[in-house]
């Protein structure tokens, strides 16, 4: 196989991976990754290993600028264990800016957290 043929392979794996992850995160209240993850046939570590590539993908396609400008490398010394409703231990980062707090984990979608910070940073 040549490599022009496993880049798309890849692009529309990663495009796959990507709409299964925004239908994830939109699903319906109440209802658990893991939960989700079942009704789909694929396991919660395989969601969360997609969500990562395509994050990944994602951030290597922005110019190297604005990576340096915006990715901020947070050691795990920060970051909190939290138990979560199910008993998982989820790892997170709170942020606190202004009176406000956020607590961030891995499922946090980006574009949520750049819009709860862009609507802090003009709060008065």
């Amino acid at each position: 196989m040549s490599s022009e043929t496993t880049l798309v392979t890849t692009q529309c794996r990663l495009q796959e991976w990507a709409s299964q992850i925004r239908e994830c995160q939109s699903r319906p209240a109440g209802m658990s990754v893991t939960d989700w993850c079942a009704s789909h046939g694929i396991t919660k570590a395989n969601y969360y290993y997609r969500l990562r590539r395509v994050r990944e993908a994602c951030l290597e396609s922005l110019p190297e600028e604005i990576r340096s400008r915006y990715i901020v490398p947070v050691g795990s010394e920060l970051l909190q264990q939290e138990e979560t409703v199910h008993g998982t231990i989820v790892s997170g980062l709170d942020i606190f800016l202004k009176e406000y707090s956020i607590h961030v984990t891995e499922s946090t979608p980006m574009p949520l957290l750049a819009a709860v910070l862009e609507v802090i940073k003009h709060a008065e």
